[in-house]
């Protein structure tokens, strides 16, 4: 039905449904509608797989939006550019003219800019007495800022999965390194179990993964591996558990030995054999980790167990509006609402990016919604998220207290802690 061609000349190509269905929704953008269009340029440079846009299309875009007067797009302004082939192919790094016209095309395909002809088919603009342009012809950006808020939630959904990749890897690496360590010391260890089984079955999970593999797949891998390690340091529990009872019943018969010979008397040395405590696998597993999250101090990107979903979503309900699919069901789809929002609070990508890996793209999004819900009470977005940044990377900051404030201020009575507990 799209390539049905109606009888008005669009130019020189003719006006297609599709085509004349994007002319109306642009001439429906909203006056109040602003946006910095280098910011939307990125978030288009972000999306552009999505809008099935070329980098050298993106080119084209970059050198009319040069040609556009402001910073700021906005719809109560004249929203076309009439620049001519040589000044654009100019500012498109030197792009032929028959290249330029392919690429205007596929960006109007797109739709992303719209063509306005003038009469002879020229652009230009028609100027009135005081210098002010009152007519132009040539490509209208108004597709464009009208379809801002798609494309802001595309490119936050993307920056949003990419981050989520990108810690989801992290936590896959170290908790490969862990059953890693954990099954040496068992076997070290010479402790009963099968652990070349273990360790088949461990290498299984990591040569099932695709070359390239997609985020579901990586989190259902470490939702794995995470189940594995808790079954093998469950083993070595039992197994210290075991040699501690054992280690107590003997002790318990010497003193009963002791007892009967009526002797008040023991050797210093068999006195600290006997009080020094056994070495535990756990433990020593338990002190590695703990220097290495000392020495990775700020980096932890998993929420506090403490923390629900629920919690999160009764403390700042209206990140919902602000998710892709119009609700939160996850922890991820909390991230991807985050990642929009954040654009929104004019939080730029390098901040958001520099969040993530400092408290993790959950954490993150939790106080981009806090942001949001304290309103004019943060002047600066950007700057309140990279201070709370520089305190995670200092172990000074958490989000569970944050979210217990604005709970109790929502309910005008005393919360306690166990409010934000998981079901």
């Amino acid at each position: 039905m799209d390539a049905v061609c109606l009888t008005t000349p669009f130019g020189r190509r003719a006006m297609t449904l599709a085509l004349l269905t994007k002319h109306r929704q642009a001439e429906k953008a909203l006056p109040d509608i602003k946006r910095n269009k280098w910011k939307l340029f990125r978030a288009v440079c972000e999306a552009r797989n999505d809008l099935d846009v070329s980098d050298r299309s993106l080119t084209v875009l970059d050198a009319l939006l040069s040609f556009y007067p402001s910073d700021e797009l906005s719809a109560s302004n004249s929203m076309i550019v009439f620049p001519s082939n040589t000044q654009l192919s100019v500012r498109a790094r030197g792009m032929t003219a028959a290249t330029l016209r392919r690429h205007l095309a596929a960006l109007v395909d797109a739709g992303l800019i719209l063509r306005k002809d003038s009469p002879n088919g020229k652009r230009f603009a028609r100027r009135s007495s005081t210098g002010d342009v009152s007519e132009a012809f040539g490509f209208s950006l108004a597709p464009l800022l009208s379809r801002a808020q798609e494309i802001e939630a595309i490119a936050g959904r993307i920056a949003a999965d990419r981050e989520l990749l990108r810690s989801t890897r992290e936590k896959i690496s170290l908790c490969r390194r862990e059953i890693t360590k954990l099954i040496s010391l068992a076997k070290e260890e010479t402790i009963a179990g099968d652990w070349d089984a273990l360790h088949d079955g461990f290498r299984s999970l990591l040569s099932a993964l695709p070359r390239q593999p997609l985020l579901d797949q990586l989190q259902v891998l470490l939702m794995q591996l995470t189940q594995l390690r808790e079954r093998i340091i469950n083993q070595l529990e039992e197994h210290n558990n075991s040699r501690n009872m054992c280690a107590n019943e003997s002790q318990n018969e010497r003193h009963i030995e002791d007892s009967k010979t009526n002797s008040c008397f023991e050797s210093e040395g068999d006195y600290e054999t006997s009080s020094r405590a056994p070495s535990s696998p756990r433990n020593e597993v338990d002190d590695r980790a703990g220097h290495q999250k000392k020495s990775h101090r700020g980096t932890q990107s998993i929420v506090p167990p403490s923390l629900s979903l629920d919690a999160v979503l009764r403390a700042c309900p209206e990140i919902k509006h602000y998710s892709p699919g119009g609700s939160i069901k996850s922890w991820r789809d909390l991230v991807v609402a985050g990642s929009i929002l954040g654009s929104m609070l004019q939080i730029n990508q390098l901040g958001f990016k520099a969040a993530c890996r400092s408290m993790g793209p959950e954490n993150t999004a939790i106080v981009i919604a806090y942001i949001y819900e304290r309103g004019g009470d943060i002047k600066s977005a950007g700057a309140y998220l990279k201070d709370l940044s520089r305190r995670a990377c200092a172990g000074q900051f958490s989000v569970a207290p944050m979210l217990l404030s604005l709970l109790r201020a929502r309910s005008g009575a005393e919360i306690g802690p166990r409010s934000i507990m998981p079901n």
